[in-house]
């Protein structure tokens, strides 16, 4: 440690993102490239859960009969995710559309998320769900799955079983979908950066970095 180094500052990040969505996960990590650039600065991260699918039910649909239904055809739908994936290789993210096989209810996950956030380990469980469910095609939405991935962190078992199956923080996270509403967030991702600033969509690391500086010169 150099005790000479000035000392670090402090910035909040909140981002308000749904584990199903490409353009969070892609977000995400321009996100993260941003920071690694910026030394200087100790951020905390507080991930604000957003449903883009709020109707779709506990056990998800036929991935075929959700892109039907959004995007009117699969056609449509595989044009959009070559596009994503191609933007994906740049940042190391393996998109692996091909995989899935059913669109999944985040509501559950989201929930695991802010589980392990109590445990510190809020970042870890972000990166392992989106990992497993757009590059292994996991099916996010299910107990079991959440149970094992979880693990995958060092969650015990057991403890996450019984949150799940308890419904704890589903309200929360409702609640803070409906906050991101009225704040007027109609899009994820969005960063809010030091509680003033906000920035929504999966921008390129050079623009979060000059909204990172706004936000210093307003803290």
């Amino acid at each position: 440690m150099n005790i000479l180094a000035p000392p670090r500052a402090r910035l909040q990040i909140e981002v308000v993102f749904d584990l199903v969505c490409p353009w969070c996960y892609l977000g995400t990590r321009r996100l993260r490239r941003a920071l690694r650039t910026r030394p200087d600065i100790l951020a905390e991260i507080l991930w604000r859960p957003f449903l883009l699918n709020p109707d779709i039910p506990a056990a998800g649909l036929p991935r075929h009969d959700f892109l039907t239904r959004k995007f009117g055809g699969e056609e449509r739908a595989r044009r959009l995710h070559a596009t994503i994936a191609e933007l994906g290789r740049a940042e190391g993210v393996p998109f692996r559309f091909d995989r899935i096989r059913r669109m999944p209810s985040s509501l559950d996950a989201h929930c695991l998320v802010r589980y392990a956030a109590r445990e510190g380990l809020g970042d870890a469980m972000v990166d392992t769900l989106f990992h497993a469910y757009f590059a292994e095609g996991a099916d996010i939405g299910h107990t079991d799955t959440l149970v094992l991935l979880a693990l995958r962190i060092g969650l015990e078992m057991g403890g996450v079983h019984h949150f799940l199956d308890s419904g704890a923080e589903a309200d929360a996270v409702h609640a803070e979908n409906l906050r991101a509403h009225r704040l007027g967030i109609n899009g994820v991702p969005c960063f809010v950066i030091g509680g003033r600033h906000a920035i929504a969509g999966a921008q390129e690391p050079e623009v979060l970095e000059r909204l990172i500086d706004v936000a210093l010169v307003d803290e």
